[in-house]
């Protein structure tokens, strides 16, 4: 939890209960469903709640801004990104049925109430955002393909509607083809820990 207060000092009573909350709610349900790798789990903080996080330093969502949270599993980066923007509306969307139940379940009992769940896949989704968000799901033009529909044209941010996600490694090749228009964003040193040197945020305007 120090580490969320390290580089989110303002948050209120609220959504510092919010993320405490986090560590219990997902240790017991990965005693049941395993979302999260054994081992992964004691770096919650760092490894999946600040990560997910990343994308508030590519942009801070207005009030109202409707965002889809494609292939969130456990709930990556969909839960901390609502409780950053609590007056932000999120749906969060996933194949695997269990995954999405620990989202739902999480979500619920932090009292999340501009969460949504779906157990699908891309092409159930029959609503439009302003934004979609992803971690590392898949390959950014096989992304772009399912999502680029999901995308409505009314602004509400200071930057064009499209897709954030986020990325490890090295992405030269992927990206090659929206070289003029996408935008990368590296999360080291930003975030200081060690973890974060090979973490990207990309977003891509649609």
């Amino acid at each position: 939890m120090e580490l969320i207060l390290k580089y989110f000092p303002q948050l209120s009573e609220e959504q510092q209960r919010q993320f405490a909350a986090l560590d219990a709610l997902y240790r017991d349900w990965n005693a049941k469903i395993n979302v999260i790798s054994r081992k992964d789990i004691d770096a919650l903080y760092e490894h999946h709640i600040l990560h997910s996080l990343g994308i508030a330093q590519m942009i801070r969502f207005k009030p109202g801004t409707r965002i889809l949270d494609f292939g969130t599993g456990g709930g990556f980066p969909g839960i901390p990104l609502a409780i950053l923007f609590p007056e932000c509306e999120f749906l969060l969307v996933d194949s695997i049925g269990k995954k999405v139940k620990v989202a739902a379940a999480v979500a619920e009992a932090l009292g999340l109430t501009n969460v949504r769940t779906l157990h699908g896949r891309g092409e159930d989704v029959q609503e439009q955002f302003d934004f979609v968000v992803s971690r590392a799901v898949m390959q950014l033009s096989e992304l772009v393909g399912f999502v680029r529909r999901l995308v409505h044209h009314e602004q509400r941010n200071g930057m064009p509607n499209g897709l954030i996600c986020l990325k490890g490694g090295e992405l030269q090749a992927e990206l090659r083809p929206y070289k003029r228009i996408v935008e990368v964003q590296e999360l080291y040193p930003t975030f200081k820990e060690d973890f974060f040197k090979t973490k990207k945020v990309v977003y891509l305007p649609l």
